[in-house]
């Protein structure tokens, strides 16, 4: 009877840990978006660094395609912000994440809020998970109609 109750115990905590699993993952995701927006909003340098992969596939709302090196390349022209100097405030909202073993798609609504506009933007990306982190290979962004 100890030996069953033993088993039972180990399959029912070997059935529930890729849930725990998927939502530590899901919980990182969205932390890092979150950090990823306060630091976009700053235009911080190592924030994008660490957020997009190296072989990124970057699709503009305005249509145009481009990889990491040029999406670094206008990070690093423009130069950071200071916080007083923030005029566009980065955040989500309805932020979905799906997993799929080492690669989980995001959605979300990007809001941009400054004193003068409400950008809204629906935002599609592809992680995959390189060691313990995960990075954007794929991004897509399409503006809300308003």
């Amino acid at each position: 009877m100890k030996y069953f109750v033993f088993s039972l115990s180990l399959l029912v905590l070997l059935l529930l840990a890729p849930a725990a699993s998927a939502n530590n993952d899901k919980a990182d995701i969205t932390a890092l978006l979150h950090q990823f927006l306060a630091g976009a909003s700053r235009n911080d340098e190592a924030s994008h660094q660490g957020f997009w992969a190296d072989d990124l596939v970057y699709t503009s709302s305005a249509g145009t395609r481009f990889g990491k090196a040029t999406l670094m390349q206008g990070v690093r022209s423009s130069g950071p912000v200071a916080d007083a100097d923030i005029h566009m405030h980065y955040s989500a909202e309805n932020i979905q994440v799906r997993l799929y073993g080492d690669v989980a798609v995001l959605n979300f609504i990007l809001l941009g809020n400054s004193d003068a506009e409400q950008l809204r933007f629906y935002n599609s990306g592809v992680l995959q998970r390189l060691g313990d982190s995960w990075q954007v290979i794929s991004w897509q962004a399409t503006r809300a109609a308003d």
